[in-house]
């Protein structure tokens, strides 16, 4: 199979790898460039723990062609920190333990963080609707929410890009 070029952003860093004709990001961003923040789950696009943002959307990367995010911003968990700062919503994911196993954190944080760039002072419901597409075994979904709210409240849309 015929592998191509393809140039994208991973986390404000240039990127190049080569791809196979119907790769999709998610093996690229693991196998291809070493990101393993993302993490494979259903591989059908129905648990969101593979989200990732596209120039901003999240979008489920087992489900995305590798070759469609050429040129584009692809931000993954990895980096959402800044140095040795957390992101306000990995915090607040840390302080309301909005993780057990963890599995589903990733996923969640990225859906989380297109919802506070878009709407920085979101609903309860807003927030029910934008993590909707990621499943959570462990915790019964109450404490991301609440995660999220407060990471709201600290402004974390505001400080973070």
């Amino acid at each position: 199979m015929a592998r191509k070029p393809l140039e994208f952003h991973l986390n404000g860093a240039e990127k190049a790898v080569f791809v196979t004709e119907g790769q999709n990001l998610l093996d690229v961003l693991r196998r291809g460039v070493g990101d393993l923040t993302p993490k494979f789950g259903c591989g059908q696009g129905t648990c969101g723990t593979c989200t990732v943002l596209v120039d901003g959307e999240p979008c489920l990367s087992c489900l995305v062609l590798a070759e469609t995010v050429a040129g584009s911003q692809v931000t993954t968990v990895a980096g959402l920190a800044t140095g040795n700062s957390l992101h306000p919503l990995q915090s607040a994911f840390m302080e309301h333990f909005a993780a057990q196993c963890g599995y589903c954190t990733p996923g969640m944080l990225m859906a989380a963080k297109a919802l506070l760039d878009r709407n920085p002072g979101p609903s309860r419901e807003e927030v029910v609707e934008a993590i909707s597409g990621n499943i959570c075994r462990c915790t019964g979904y109450e404490p991301i929410i609440d995660a999220i709210l407060a990471a709201a409240r600290t402004g974390a849309a505001r400080h973070y890009g």
